[in-house]
């Protein structure tokens, strides 16, 4: 019986480890990562369509410090079929070294999902960001738009880990 017991436990641990998984198989978050460096404003210039971004416009993500060491982050967009503005409010941490840019999110309570820098301009202006899995990707840019070179570099890497681009919502940013 105890072994029984053990081996369900077991089952259910490796069940629950495999569905918190945090990155997709073939990406790696960057290293040398500052966080000092990311914070504030991006602007998303591109992202796969999510429930929660769905038909939002003039899309932006802040990062701020908070003082317990965590990231307070702001998502903002403009709901174009409502004519308002949405909001959520989360907070994100390292998953491990802080120099890497391996990050958990969470806008509900317990529940985090990885949130991975997985490309970076070493001026810290341009970021690919992938999610938990080939479901979640983001393009982001401290202006409102991105340079050729950067999007078609940055399309190619996505691509390589197995991101579909053509399903890609390109925001309204003007």
């Amino acid at each position: 019986m105890i072994k029984k017991t053990f081996l369900y436990f077991l089952s259910v641990g490796m069940l629950f480890l495999h569905s918190c998984k945090a990155i997709p198989e073939k990406a790696t978050p960057v290293q040398n990562f500052e966080l000092s460096r990311y914070l504030g404003k991006w602007y998303e210039i591109a992202r796969l369509d999510i429930k929660f971004e769905k038909g939002l416009d003039h899309t932006t993500a802040s990062y701020s410090l908070k003082s317990d060491g965590s990231v307070k982050v702001v998502n903002r967009g403009y709901d174009i079929k409502k004519d308002k503005w949405k909001e959520a409010i989360g907070k994100a941490k390292f998953r491990g070294e802080e120099s890497v840019g391996a990050l958990m999110v969470s806008f509900f309570g317990p529940f985090y999902s990885g949130y991975n820098v997985i490309a970076l301009d070493d001026d810290y202006q341009y970021a690919l960001v992938a999610g938990k899995d080939l479901d979640y990707l983001w393009i982001l840019s401290r202006t409102t738009e991105l340079p050729g070179d950067v999007k078609e570099n940055f399309l190619r890497a996505a691509e390589d880990i197995g991101y579909n681009t053509q399903d890609l919502i390109w925001v309204n940013q003007k």
